[in-house]
């Protein structure tokens, strides 16, 4: 049980480290109340307990206003991401027809050519995008990669006896594909997802930062950290809460994703042993696949 206390540690501190950001982001709208009057650009003070930002307006209600925008943005930006890359990778493994294989990946390997945040600023040179068509744009150039990495996970998995004694046996194709080769995957999509977030929420900050998806004076963090930096040596906190804020968003996103691989990882034997009993269950206890596979598939559990 001593291996549990770095993944515990690690949660604490990314559950803690991830909290503020994401209250403020999602519930600093319902506090922020109206905006006040208007004062004087960067100065501390004078009820302002943050001060005010490039054209008068109090920090501290950008602050609980501008979060929201980034963290749904890149929320739905990954999971768009995903929805997309993972049936792609799962049939490009599973399939054994080679032009449907490339088919479905190469277009994906011309798209991985291109710069991302470059493939952004050409589209939205052409186009104006809001919020929603950020979140498109962000989980098109995140398509590639996630779609490389779920078919490399599944093709490993794909190759194993295990599924080649499952088709002999009959099992459908979505059982093979979804139920045998998709499960093998969860653990390689839950580490990519907590990187990729982070990416993603960087990708969202940089585009906002030059002005892609939001508008020039939107209460937006990466928007505050943009047009404040001009004052930064007068007056800093405008620009460096927003970008703590950041900071600690993706941080903290890391750190849950790693302490809870870490703590499925670290679970020992004796542990599973007593929720079988606890739960009922015993070796002869049915089974979702049983027949010529079961030998294959329990190997195929001890190695993932």
């Amino acid at each position: 049980m001593r291996t549990q206390g770095p993944a515990r540690s690690r949660f604490l501190l990314g559950t803690v480290i991830v909290a503020v950001p994401l209250a403020l982001a999602l519930l600093g709208p319902v506090f922020a109340g109206d905006p006040g009057p208007r004062a004087v650009s960067f100065t501390l003070g004078g009820g302002h307990w943050l001060g005010t930002d490039f054209v008068g307006r109090d920090v501290w209600q950008q602050v609980l206003h501008g979060g929201r925008t980034v963290v749904l943005t890149a929320l739905a930006a990954t999971a768009l991401a995903y929805l997309v890359a993972v049936p792609v990778g799962l049939v490009s493994a599973v399939t054994h027809a080679r032009r449907l294989e490339d088919l479905l990946m190469r277009p994906l390997d011309v798209l991985l050519a291109v710069p991302s945040l470059l493939l952004i600023l050409l589209v939205a040179s052409v186009f104006t995008p809001g919020a929603v068509g950020l979140a498109l744009l962000v989980a098109l150039v995140n398509v590639p990669d996630a779609a490389r990495i779920v078919r490399a996970a599944a093709g490993e998995a794909a190759a194993r006896p295990a599924v080649e004694a499952l088709r002999m046996q009959g099992e459908t194709w979505w059982r093979v594909a979804v139920g045998y080769v998709g499960r093998a995957t969860v653990r390689t999509l839950a580490a990519d997802a907590g990187v990729r977030l982070t990416g993603v929420l960087y990708l969202v900050s940089t585009a906002a930062f030059l002005g892609v998806g939001v508008a020039p004076d939107a209460a937006d963090w990466a928007v505050m950290v943009d047009r404040n930096r001009t004052g930064l040596m007068v007056q800093p906190w405008a620009v460096v809460v927003p970008a703590l804020l950041i900071v600690a968003l993706t941080t903290g996103t890391n750190l849950l994703f790693d302490a809870v691989l870490g703590a499925r990882r670290d679970v020992p034997r004796g542990v599973v042993g007593r929720l079988r009993v606890r739960c009922g269950w015993s070796r002869s206890s049915p089974r979702p696949y049983r027949g010529a596979a079961e030998p294959f598939l329990e190997k195929g559990r001890r190695d993932t």
